[in-house]
């Protein structure tokens, strides 16, 4: 459904930027797997936010006023799993970084991969603002279908990681456009928030690539969330555009910071991301969730057979070229949580030593693991190479699979059978993700609130009028 957009003085922007505009403020959502799943999705991000200021002394250090003891904001964002309460700005900050901390909430893959859910860190927060009309949490899930759709669309086939950028780019663009929508700007100012957005400087990707991968790709989510809400702001308070941020000879997005390149969304904008979410059910980097679920799986035969870690010479991960880029960490000192969150042969160790799957725990410095010599002499004997097939079937948008196989060899010469898995537990392609993602968010949940709380939430969650409730009522769920 189009809608007639106002441009900026007259001008024409970018056809792209109008495109993203007009399915923000046009389209209507109609597809119940969507609405469903943007359901688990949004339990299954605060749950990760708990289990964020649960499990991480370093994200505690950064929530909250920016000066300590400072109540800045009586009447603000109440922030979840917390008492502080918050302006937008902070609050924006704040959620997002809970979400995204400690890398367990929802992905997307492509040619570049991404987490949809960081952006309910903006949505959220400007739900309850002051400065938007009252919201239910029909208008919550339809800000999320289109912020996952916009991400997930530019995901397919854009790679930014390329250029050096950070995908939480997408985060800053997709935020920034359903915020403006959130919060009843027209769409003259949306068209200008969302050119501020792509002219805005952009963070490096550098952050999470050895050796100085570190917690800021924890926080990032939440600094894009933060500048989404202050652009809409600007926006709003009647900063113009720039109409040809994307196209401008030499000055422009594509020329500038791009290499010449132009984007390539290969669908039309509508609700298939969300659709097509994968939820990380597991602790384990996105790439690597398939190969710790094999990874469990062999050690249970090697139990059962007497077989020790010791007793293992060689083991071979077959991995998409996605994981190779991204994961693949063989010799590298891993400095802190961050750091072994994204080493696939680290995820793999733990799995096979433990025999269970690795938790957040396991990543952590205090952990055992992290020091254990037993997982760094394992480290040192696991061989990473590409499949082709698994690259060519991660891309391959009839197949979109995570798939990775595990093949371990004894110091005897004997191979043991190959774990092949092709779709992780939280893929849409199993049938048990739904049922697992709630079974997920009403643990995380519990470690912060009552089990009467927590059930009363899960079955809210399930009434027939839960789209009509009022956010205000929903987040006041969420406080302890």
């Amino acid at each position: 459904m189009a809608i007639k957009v106002d441009t900026d003085q007259g001008r024409n922007y970018d056809s792209i930027l109008l495109d993203i505009i007009n399915y923000v403020y046009g389209y209507k959502i109609q597809s119940p797997t969507a609405f469903r799943n943007a359901k688990a999705a949004l339990l299954d991000a605060l749950g990760c936010a708990f289990e964020s200021l649960q499990e991480s002394k370093e994200l505690c250090c950064m929530i909250g006023p920016v000066w300590a003891g400072a109540d800045i904001a009586p009447d603000g964002f109440k922030l979840p799993g917390t008492g502080y309460q918050l302006d937008p700005l902070k609050g924006a900050f704040d959620l997002g970084s809970m979400i995204r901390y400690l890398d367990h909430n929802d992905a997307f893959p492509g040619a570049e991969w991404g987490h949809p859910s960081d952006n309910i860190g903006a949505i959220l927060v400007i739900a309850i603002s002051d400065m938007a009309p009252p919201s239910t949490l029909e208008t919550v899930l339809t800000a999320m279908i289109k912020a996952y759709e916009i991400q997930g669309c530019f995901q397919i086939k854009n790679a930014f990681n390329k250029v050096g950028l950070d995908h939480t780019i997408l985060v800053k663009i997709a935020s920034t456009a359903v915020v403006c929508w959130m919060l009843g700007l027209t769409t003259d100012q949306a068209l200008s928030a969302l050119s501020h957005a792509w002219m805005d400087g952009h963070p490096l990707r550098v952050y999470r690539q050895s050796p100085n991968a570190g917690p800021r790709k924890g926080w990032a989510a939440g600094d894009a969330c933060m500048r989404a809400v202050h652009i809409a702001f600007l926006a709003g308070a009647g900063q113009p555009g720039a109409p040809t941020v994307l196209t401008q000879p030499k000055w422009g997005f594509y020329n500038s910071l791009f290499r010449g390149q132009t984007f390539d969304l290969p669908r039309p904008f509508g609700s298939w991301t969300m659709e097509n979410i994968i939820f990380k059910v597991h602790t384990a980097e996105g790439h690597g969730m398939s190969a710790v679920e094999a990874a469990v799986a062999t050690s249970n035969k090697m139990q059962r057979r007497g077989i020790v870690i010791e007793d293992i010479s060689h083991v071979r991960i077959r991995t998409q070229e996605a994981g190779m880029i991204i994961i693949n960490k063989p010799l590298e000192t891993l400095s802190n949580a961050a750091d072994r969150d994204h080493c696939m042969q680290y995820m793999v160790a733990v799995c096979l030593i433990k025999g269970a799957m690795i938790e957040t725990a396991d990543y952590q410095n205090d952990s055992p693991w992290a020091n254990d010599e037993r997982v760094e002499t394992l480290r040192a004997k696991i061989e990473m190479v590409e499949d082709p097939q698994y690259t060519a079937d991660y891309h391959d948008p009839l197949v979109r699979s995570c798939a990775n196989a595990v093949l371990v060899t004894l110091k005897d010469g004997t191979e043991l059978p190959e774990a092949v898995v092709d779709y992780p537990l939280g893929h849409p392609k199993r049938n048990e993700t739904v049922s697992a993602v709630r079974g997920k968010a009403r643990r995380n949940l519990s470690l912060k609130l009552p089990q009467e709380r927590v059930g009363l939430i899960m079955d809210t969650s399930e009434d027939s009028s839960f789209l009509q409730m009022p956010v205000t009522d929903f987040v006041d769920m969420f406080i302890p």
